[in-house]
């Protein structure tokens, strides 16, 4: 016996309790516990039934992640699971809190399952680039069959108690005490002669084939380069024509396939680095954070009532604060709209959503937000106007309060310095649409306290976003790496390769869309603002690609006019258009620039690899800690594939070498610009090391 499970009798009921906090992970200890105490339940006589229940907060709540890198030691779940599944006396697992992969796969080897109302179950592993390999595929499509299957396998989420029981995943729902209604249910199966039920034994309901075929369809483009998913539809899909033991034989199979696939690590490397990032190196883990129990946002447009919508999301009220009555009117509908969407698509009820309203109050005032606890400002990407701003802010806002900008591109110690607090001061830069990304970018200034640094880092998560801390320099960290790509896609396109050209390799990379579709839907007007403000600063690029600022010059600001760098007859769908062609051609004629056929291989070194050695310079200055920083902002900010592990974990996996031998190759046909490998980019990769190494 473990000592992570034990083994005791109430009268003729075996009671084995796993006891492996904080979530009672399956490790080699508790598996074994698990054979040892199923064996010794079967071979007392005095024991007619047994109970599977776990202490703590929760049930089994999956796997020890931390096994997969040095091997599952014996007994393997599989075994341990079966074990369970034949055994001659009736097993209960009792469940509450949640039953997570593994530890739902031990719930349905088990022949009976009660759960407390509050519980709730799921098979999580696609989100590791995994499919559940200890009978999951196989077991829950006989219980719900194969729609619901894939569904829930497919999707990763979590299934409330009550729809469990709808489903047929639990049998009962119970109330009090868990451990008593478990034996008491185990009791009543003996009473009522109640033997023993193998989920192998159940023959499930037909399913077609068009049934997987028409599912990998709708998911073909949302899961785009992902392995997992298409594998989880191969392996249910074996539930249905292969007898139990084959398709356990073919889940193992399909398991080991994504186990030892790049796409799988990748995806298991941002699971650890997404818990990692909220820890702040150099920052004490006792340090006491400020209450927030109001906030105010100043900035009623789109970015500003999406920031408002994450307080009352999470139930803290917010006051919007608008300069003008029509745009504030025009603010708060457009929250209203958004939350009404939600709710026709069923996600929140109309009941939530005058709730939510009800936590936004308008104002005009800034006197009506003197008594807030954190102010976050979204007003024009301007430093002048920004400095009005926070100048105000100082002046009305009670001491001690955070005050916030949402700045995406300007120094956070200059907008600290134009107030007398400059120690509340802190960028948090959320990424539109604010209330749906998860990223949170925030910014400490030189003189931000330690206080409002964990504040802010717990704030983030308090409002569901994933918070990374980064420092002060143009661009941060995400809009600094993307300027890189964003100035060689130009140059691209400038030297001969078309905008189609260009997108079409970013995307088959694996980026939601191209730079050229991404700058019109964010509107290329904004973007001219920017070049423009920078110019104004004396930050001249080397070489000045003016193409793009032409286009916005004839009024083609995007998708928003109907025409950008493409044009768009339905608002959407971007379309090449000859008119950009020839401009883009005129200009390089101008720029002494002779066009030329570019291969897709130099299109993605030359958008990719400046982006790592700005991240090489980037973790230099210590603008970020750790390169787990910058790969959580680059995954959750700019859409880059999470099967590929963020910019800095692919770059390892590719080789530094091969990345300075290119930047060589292009220092010598582009001239030395932009081609200098950082420093620590060209000592890492003479060492044969990697970012993860440092």
């Amino acid at each position: 016996m473990s000592d992570t499970v034990s083994f005791s009798k109430q009268g003729s009921i075996g009671l084995i309790k796993v006891n492996n906090p904080p979530v009672n992970a399956l490790n080699q200890s508790v598996r074994a516990g698990l054979k040892t105490c199923v064996e010794q339940g079967l071979a007392d006589d005095g024991v007619k039934a047994m109970v599977l229940i776990c202490e703590g907060r929760t049930f089994i709540a999956g796997a020890d992640i931390n096994e997969f890198a040095k091997g599952m030691g014996e007994p393997g779940l599989v075994p341990v699971i079966g074990n369970m599944e034949t055994a001659a006396k009736p097993i209960v697992a009792a469940i509450h809190g949640t039953a997570l992969g593994g530890g739902l796969e031990v719930a349905l080897g088990c022949h009976y399952r009660v759960a407390l109302a509050s519980a709730k179950v799921g098979l999580p592993e696609v989100h590791l680039g995994l499919l559940p390999g200890a009978g999951g595929t196989q077991r829950l499509p006989r219980l719900v069959g194969a729609q619901a299957a894939l569904e829930l396998i497919v999707g990763g989420g979590h299934v409330p108690a009550g729809k469990a029981l709808e489903l047929g995943i639990v049998d009962e729902i119970v109330g009090g005490d868990l451990e008593a209604a478990a034996i008491a249910y185990a009791e009543k199966l003996l009473a009522d002669g109640t033997g023993p039920r193998a989920i192998r034994d159940i023959t499930p309901e037909a399913a077609g084939p068009e049934v997987f075929d028409n599912f990998e369809k709708s998911i073909a483009r949302k899961q785009r380069g992902f392995l997992a998913p298409f594998h989880i539809i191969k392996s249910i899909r074996a539930a249905f024509e292969l007898p139990f033991d084959e398709g356990m034989a073919r889940e193992e199979k399909l398991f080991m396939e994504l186990m030892t696939s790049s796409e799988s690590a990748s995806q298991r490397h941002i699971f650890f680095a997404e818990r990692e990032v909220a820890k702040v190196p150099g920052l004490a883990r006792d340090t006491v954070k400020r209450e927030i129990n109001c906030g105010a946002v100043v900035g009623a447009g789109t970015m500003g009532g999406g920031i408002a919508m994450n307080f009352a999301n999470a139930g803290i009220p917010v006051k919007l604060l608008e300069m003008k009555q029509e745009f504030l009117d025009k603010g708060i509908a457009l929250i209203r709209k958004n939350y009404e969407n939600t709710a026709k698509k069923g996600r929140i009820s109309m009941d939530d959503v005058e709730k939510r309203m009800a936590l936004i109050e308008p104002t005009l005032s800034y006197d009506d937000i003197k008594d807030v606890d954190i102010v976050i400002e979204a007003v024009f990407e301007n430093m002048d106007v920004k400095k009005e701003v926070f100048k105000k802010l100082d002046s009305v806002c009670r001491p001690g309060a955070i005050l916030a900008s949402n700045t995406s591109t300007l120094d956070v110690d200059e907008i600290a310095n134009v107030t007398s607090r400059p120690q509340d001061v802190i960028g948090m830069h959320f990424f539109s649409p604010a209330n749906v990304m998860r990223l949170l970018e925030n910014v400490r200034g030189e003189k931000t306290a330690d206080d409002v640094i964990a504040t802010v880092m717990s704030f983030s998560k308090r409002i569901g976003k994933i918070g990374a801390m980064v420092g002060v320099c143009d661009g941060f960290v995400g809009n600094r790496m993307l300027h890189q790509r964003t100035r060689e896609s130009a140059y691209l396109v400038e030297e001969g390769a078309s905008p189609e050209q260009v997108d079409k390799v970013l995307f088959d990379f694996g980026f939601p869309m191209g730079a050229f579709t991404m700058a019109d839907m964010a509107g290329l007007d904004v973007g001219y603002k920017v070049r423009e403000e920078r110019r104004k600063a004396g930050k001249i690029e080397k070489r000045d690609s003016v193409w793009i600022d032409k286009v916005v010059e004839l009024g083609r600001h995007g998708q928003k006019t109907n025409a950008g760098v493409y044009r768009y007859e339905d608002g959407r769908t971007p379309i090449p258009d000859p008119i950009v062609t020839a401009l883009i051609a005129e200009c390089a004629k101008e720029a002494g620039i002779e066009q030329r056929d570019i291969s897709d291989q130099e299109i993605l070194e030359r958008c990719l690899y400046p982006m790592i050695n700005e991240g090489a310079l980037i973790l230099e200055e210590g603008i970020a800690a750790r390169p787990l920083d910058i790969d959580i902002i680059w995954i959750n900010g700019y859409g880059f594939p999470g099967y590929k592990g963020g910019p800095m974990f692919w770059a390892d996996q590719i080789g530094l070498q091969n990345i300075v031998d290119a930047y060589a190759k292009y220092a010598k046909q582009c001239g030395d610009h932009y081609w200098q490998p950082a420093p620590l980019l060209a000592k890492l990769a003479k060492e044969g090391k990697g970012f993860y190494d440092l």
